[in-house]
């Protein structure tokens, strides 16, 4: 890894780590939540999740740019892994999904982050929800386990895109498969935008061409690549004037260049391996206070 990847990692997990001492509406008001709050007080990249079943409003920073879980196919009993769990949002979401019988992985490198998450789940109850520390380039997960991989606006702020695409492709079992959302581009990105590390942190700077994203999904080997969702990001005025004079946002906002958010899915060739069955009776006679829940 270069000097430069370090260094924007370290932005990234300072910046997500302050991130999590605030609230919603500071966060959803910025850049992903990274950057300076902007005075147009409406949410830049996210999507509504109040409407969504597992919702849980502690656990939503603000912080995603899309609806994953809402495309991910989720079935009872189900393995997921969530990449760059934040405070615990879409892996609440997905548990709703799997149920008792499933388990959810939340992974993140921010360690504000995963104690918040945790704590998160300590007040619901859930016990077949687990956050673990580590780098989503190197997930601290086992091979083919996985039935469902998603993420929420994170690869792009990895610099090593190809090494997670690569580590899903891993912790998935065949037949396995991902939804995640993301931020990428159409055409090229001034020079000040693309260049400015806070920027960076706060999910532009480091989003790809959206052919190249989805050109390193099918290197990866993955087949039935297809978007699931396609959302124009317009980033405001005040945001665009920390790097831009005023000639130069008419250029960019008249240009040819497009900020998107997208939800892709994709699959593992193989075929699954059934499921072992559970008795959910007897699973959901189970007395708490016994400890066998």
């Amino acid at each position: 890894m270069s000097q430069q990847d370090d260094q924007l990692k370290q932005i990234v997990k300072d910046k997500y780590g302050s991130i999590a001492e605030q609230d919603k509406a500071t966060n959803a008001a910025s850049c992903c939540g990274a950057t300076d709050v902007s005075t147009k007080v409406y949410n830049i990249m996210m999507d509504d999740y109040t409407a969504v079943e597992g919702y849980h409003a502690d656990a939503d920073l603000g912080l995603g740019c899309g609806l994953p879980t809402q495309f991910a196919h989720i079935q009872p009993g189900d393995t997921v892994i969530d990449l760059g769990s934040g405070a615990g949002n879409d892996c609440f979401v997905a548990r709703h999904e799997t149920g008792p019988t499933g388990k959810v992985i939340g992974i993140d490198f921010t360690e504000r982050m995963i104690d918040k998450a945790r704590q998160n789940a300590e007040k619901l109850g859930y016990n077949n929800v687990e956050f673990r520390f580590g780098d989503i380039e190197a997930m601290p997960v086992s091979d083919n386990l996985a039935d469902v991989v998603v993420s929420n606006c994170v690869l792009n702020l990895v610099p090593n895109k190809a090494a997670v695409i690569r580590e899903i492709f891993r912790v998935l079992q065949p037949g396995g498969h991902f939804s995640i959302s993301d931020i990428v581009l159409e055409g090229e990105l001034p020079e000040a935008l693309r260049k400015d590390a806070e920027l960076y942190a706060g999910c532009v700077a480091g989003a790809i061409q959206m052919e190249d994203y989805l050109e390193l999904i099918h290197t990866q080997g993955f087949a039935q690549v297809q978007v699931q969702k396609k959302k124009t990001i317009s980033l405001p005025d005040d945001i665009l004037a920390k790097y831009l004079s005023d000639d130069e946002i008419r250029q960019f906002q008249q240009g040819n260049i497009g900020i998107f958010s997208i939800t892709v899915y994709a699959e593992k060739p193989g075929e699954k391996k059934a499921k072992p069955k559970v008795n959910l009776a007897e699973l959901n006679s189970c007395d708490p206070a016994s400890g066998c829940c």
